[in-house]
């Protein structure tokens, strides 16, 4: 960790400044990609973890968000290694999926977390948590990482009166709770020893670049097996579809005038005859056979 980082862990990744500062001490020509990825990795992952720390109140999210926007920066590296600011790229990713609001339905998130244990920390916690997530990532970008309004406004996608408005409000709100933090130096004097007071720490490079191509990896099968079954289903679909126009069967209709079914009635006296001489012949033989002349 370099000295700037240390005198200032919340905005170490803040702005065109600190990605200057890691192009020039990090010359692209001479290193691999995955030798650049560590090296961007190593010099923004300690601080962005403290950042979304202070934005979510939640030490495994935090880590977990800072992961998967370095996965999604390796799976997308040709595109930000050429941009023009490597680090806000990262810290728009990890920003977007700490907020995300699906994580309110995991389980292990509907559950407060234990505020730090500095009395100070634990209070300036506790105002940021109960700010909008707009509100909350205004001021972290704004008086935390150090960007400027214009540049606050674009990375929230809002515009830059709203986000002085936003910014107005954080302020007033921690300061009615907190009035010793009224004052914007001491505002982020307050962020910086509240990021610093958890023993925040990040996965190794090599372990983060594996995650990704590993889920990559997954993805990519994934969306193999859905389209093979897709394809099977199709097939399936196309080989037993009727090739022609049947009609549909239409519905049963009630017939008139069918005499209604009665039951058998007494035998008449020829008939009785008959039975009786049916019942007294053999029951073998050739005269069941051979009719009787008359």
């Amino acid at each position: 960790m370099t000295q700037d980082q240390v005198a200032n862990p919340v905005g170490a990744t803040g702005g065109t400044t600190a990605s200057q500062q890691g192009h020039e001490e990090l010359p692209a020509g001479s290193l691999t990609p995955a030798q650049a990825f560590d090296a961007l990795y190593t010099f923004c992952a300690p601080a962005l973890v403290r950042q979304t720390y202070l934005l979510t109140g939640r030490r495994e999210l935090a880590r977990e968000s800072v992961e998967r926007a370095f996965q999604l920066a390796w799976q997308r590296w040709p595109e930000v290694a050429v941009d023009r600011d490597p680090a806000g790229w990262v810290r728009i990713m990890a920003y977007e999926y700490a907020l995300s609001p699906w994580h309110r339905l995991r389980p292990r998130h509907r559950r407060p977390e234990d505020l730090p244990a500095d009395p100070s920390a634990r209070a300036l916690m506790a105002v940021l948590l109960q700010l909008p997530p707009t509100q909350r990532r205004t001021l972290l970008l704004y008086d935390g990482v150090g960007l400027d309004l214009p540049e606050t406004a674009a990375e929230t996608e809002a515009s830059t009166p709203a986000t002085a408005y936003r910014l107005m409000n954080a302020r007033a709100a921690i300061a009615a709770r907190l009035p010793d933090l009224a004052d914007p130096s001491d505002l982020h004097d307050g962020l910086t020893l509240l990021a610093s007071t958890e023993g925040l720490r990040a996965a190794q490079p090599p372990a983060v670049r594996t995650g990704s191509e590993r889920r990559a990896r997954f993805w990519t099968r994934a969306a193999i097996a859905f389209t093979v079954a897709l394809i099977g289903t199709t097939a399936l679909s196309l080989r037993t579809a009727p090739t022609h126009y049947e009609p549909p069967v239409p519905p049963g209709a009630e017939i008139q005038g069918v005499p209604p079914k009665v039951g058998q009635g007494p035998l008449s006296a020829a008939e009785a005859q008959l039975r009786k001489k049916l019942r007294e012949s053999a029951a073998k033989g050739p005269e069941r056979l051979v009719p009787l002349g008359r």
